[in-house]
């Protein structure tokens, strides 16, 4: 198989993948199978449990794939960049390797992104394998001070619109997005002191920052298996995550808060942490 002439609208898919054996042959199938990539780039991040065996088979099998092998894991935002820099298609669509894209999903995506006056940083509906809707694909920024007064960060969740095929939201999922890459490199890409959890959050802020619309495809659903990989390494997982939303709020809003609201935030994200870490363990031992 040659590799296809890069098309002026192409896109290069950008996969990240830890411990992802479970899922990334699927996900990597329907890549490769769908309408509109010209580019797959795997970034692996010393995964050790087969996962970089299954992308080097498909990498032999497509002139279009190609890898790289971390020595460690730098984390996601890090290793999404370095796939970034590994392609040059004119669209960018960062997928997590749990994501099972339609054929037509991304190509549909990106016809979205075209309609919109000006750039766009897209994502989709996303569902689990049962259908039930990942409440993650359209979120609110964080409003600590409301935090505060809740205890909680659900209040991030947008309920969806079924009236809107593209619905504009404050941010998306960063378990599939979809930009140009002209604006990527604009706003410097993801912001690599993220470990993972919240640059997500931070992207679509900044590409707001910069003019752009923000929104959710609503009429193109793909299937996320969630947490795969965070299952094994819930201590982990939760201590970045929430080291992330600190992160967050010191870039975004800390600036303007008072000092009492400051020191409530922090305590109240890190007071929440070991909660956090007992419900994931749960998680893990109980499906």
């Amino acid at each position: 198989m040659s590799v296809p002439a890069l098309a002026p609208d192409g896109i290069a898919a950008v996969v990240v993948t830890y411990r992802s054996a479970s899922t990334i042959d699927d996900c990597l199938q329907r890549l490769r199978a769908a309408d509109g990539v010209v580019q797959i780039r795997v970034v692996e991040n010393d995964s050790r449990d087969g996962t970089l065996a299954i992308v080097q088979r498909h990498a032999a099998a497509d002139p279009r794939l190609r890898f790289i092998a971390n020595p460690d894991n730098p984390g996601f935002g890090a290793a999404c960049n370095q796939g970034a820099r590994a392609c040059d298609a004119p669209w960018i669509a960062f997928i997590n390797p749990d994501c099972l894209p339609a054929p037509d999903a991304l190509a549909r995506l990106r016809a979205h992104a075209q309609a919109v006056a000006g750039e766009a940083l897209l994502g989709a509906d996303l569902v689990d394998e049962a259908g039930t809707p990942d409440g993650a694909a359209r979120r609110r920024d964080p409003d600590f001070g409301a935090m505060l007064l809740a205890a909680s960060t659900r209040a991030l969740d947008v309920a969806v619109d079924p009236a809107q095929p593209l619905q504009p939201v404050e941010a998306v999922s960063g378990a599939l997005m979809l930009l140009p890459r002209a604006l990527f490199e604009r706003i410097h890409g993801f912001d690599e002191g993220y470990r993972l959890h919240a640059e997500d959050l931070d992207l679509c802020r900044r590409a707001r920052r910069a003019g752009a619309y923000v929104g959710v495809a609503n009429d193109v659903r793909v299937v996320h298996v969630r947490g795969v990989s965070s299952r094994s390494r819930p201590l982990f997982v939760e201590w970045h995550k929430h080291r992330g939303l600190a992160r967050y709020f010191r870039k975004f809003e800390a600036p303007r808060r008072g000092l009492p609201v400051r020191a409530g935030v922090y305590a109240m994200i890190w007071l929440r942490f070991p909660f956090a870490v007992l419900r994931a363990v749960a998680r893990a031992i109980v499906p």
